[in-house]
């Protein structure tokens, strides 16, 4: 199933000069997620479509035709250039909806089920043996019709170079199989570190075996890999270190996540300056799923903490959390219910609908858990944050993501055990206190997405000039 996307983009204030149509090349890049889908995870990819026009090269997009996703956010497709092509491919995943209403069933049975019973044994064996087939993630079930697709689309058109983005780790496998076939340079693109993601996903499947195929499948992306892109510093280094341990020599290079100008150009509604004074409320906005790597519990504490010392104040606080959430950051916000705290919940919603909520934030709330591997993270929202230019109240641990807001707001990063401190800048901002504006607001021009995507298609020259 192909398309050709004749989405114009005006690309008339790019400052780049038409190149030569035979000094054009072609990238393929794997990406089970990509418009009309939604969510964060999106975001790199169709920006580095986007851009890369400019400098030379052209893409094509191997997706699914029906990703099982919860999300859909048709106002992405106006960053896809015209001329894109789009080979689509069919997954046999049952659709979203079913998966979440089976989940929830499993759930409910759990809950109800003597935890002895041989019916609920067998249903935890059968959970895990589909989790043992579904190596490394139920995007597996992607891959055959993606294959033959992929295939198709390299034989009939030329291309000089394969990216893949990960997660889902399945695009890495296909993207792989393919390199091995057609033997182009291929960069792997972690947003996420295969590791991290297998300790701390949900529903992820955690035993020995389970353990050893990942590992497995990993040190073959590794082996095909001329290059390994990550979205930070600490990551891509981590990378090329487990790399090392699986005998390859890959091509390391940092390129983070970014905001797009673009994405700015319309007026957002601003909120007038908080004051106690001024009818209405301090408003702190978190986007983005909350789950263990992301949890909201330290600022709930601090929040229980004003309610013990100062409980009438609370009443000037608003806390704007949008975004998919699990039951137990669900139970943990549920606790501000016992405060005078307004707590607003919502679901996705579309990307440029989350950027008004944004610029009509007081503070912007960043979160990362103080666990294992997080210091070597960097949420995708934090640059766009930066680009909105409210201030982040951040809560994360020593790393990449604190090291760069030590540049833009220092006076809110908190540690996830500074529950006084977090208290305090609370009661300092609902006591009406005068913030500085962001410091040095033009280092956040390297994080544009178009500065990224120069950054990989020089990559990309490197790759085919070595090839050659």
């Amino acid at each position: 199933m192909s398309t050709i996307l004749s989405q114009p983009v005006d690309l008339s204030d790019s400052g780049e000069q038409p190149r030569p149509q035979e000094s054009r090349k072609r990238l393929l890049l794997v990406s089970y997620h990509f418009p009309p889908v939604g969510g964060a995870g999106v975001q790199r990819p169709v920006k580095f479509v986007k851009y890369l026009k400019q400098f030379g090269w052209d893409v094509s997009v191997l997706m699914a035709a029906n990703p099982s996703v919860p999300v859909f956010d048709n106002s992405l497709l106006v960053d896809i250039p015209e001329g894109t092509h789009l080979e689509k491919a069919r997954t046999w995943e049952p659709d979203y909806k079913l998966k979440k209403n089976m989940a929830q069933k499993q759930e409910e049975a759990q809950k109800v089920s003597l935890s002895g019973s041989l019916k609920s044994s067998c249903k935890k064996v059968v959970k895990a043996g589909a989790g043992m087939l579904l190596q490394p993630d139920a995007q597996i079930l992607w891959y055959p019709n993606a294959l033959k697709a992929g295939k198709r689309l390299l034989k009939r058109v030329p291309h000089d170079a394969i990216l893949a983005t990960a997660p889902p780790y399945s695009n890495l496998i296909l993207a792989s199989k393919l390199k091995k076939i057609f033997h182009l340079p291929l960069i792997s693109d972690f947003r996420d570190e295969w590791d991290l993601s297998s300790k701390y996903l949900e529903n992820h499947q955690r035993d020995r075996i389970s353990d050893l195929i990942q590992t497995s499948l990993q040190k073959k992306v590794m082996r095909h890999s001329d290059a390994i892109v990550a979205t930070t510093k600490a990551s891509t280094q981590r990378l090329l270190d487990r790399a090392e341990q699986f005998g390859a020599s890959p091509v390391g290079q940092c390129i983070y996540n970014g905001y797009d100008p673009d994405d700015f150009d319309t007026p957002h509604e601003t909120s007038s300056t908080y004051t106690p004074e001024s009818g209405r409320k301090f408003r702190i906005v978190y986007t983005g799923t909350l789950w263990n790597l992301t949890t909201i519990e330290p600022l709930v504490r601090a929040i229980e903490a004003v309610h013990q010392s100062q409980p009438a104040i609370l009443k000037h606080l608003e806390l704007q959390v949008i975004g998919r959430k699990t039951p137990e950051q669900r139970e943990i916000l549920d606790r501000l219910n016992q405060t005078d705290c307004t707590l607003i919940c919502e679901d996705y919603c579309a990307h440029h609908e989350a950027l008004k909520k944004m610029a009509a934030a007081d503070a912007l709330c960043l979160l990362l858990s103080d666990v294992e591997g997080a210091d070597r993270v960097a949420p995708a929202k934090l640059f766009e944050y930066l680009a909105i230019q409210r201030e982040i109240l951040s809560i994360t641990p020593a790393g990449e993501t604190a090291g760069i807001l030590q540049d833009f707001w220092p006076e809110g990063n908190f540690r996830a055990s500074e529950t006084d401190k977090l208290a305090h800048w609370l009661v300092n901002r609902l006591s009406g206190q005068t913030v500085s504006p962001m410091p040095h607001p033009e280092k956040r021009d390297q994080f544009q997405r178009e500065h990224q995507a120069g950054q990989l298609a020089e990559l990309l020259n490197q790759l085919v000039h070595h090839r050659i």
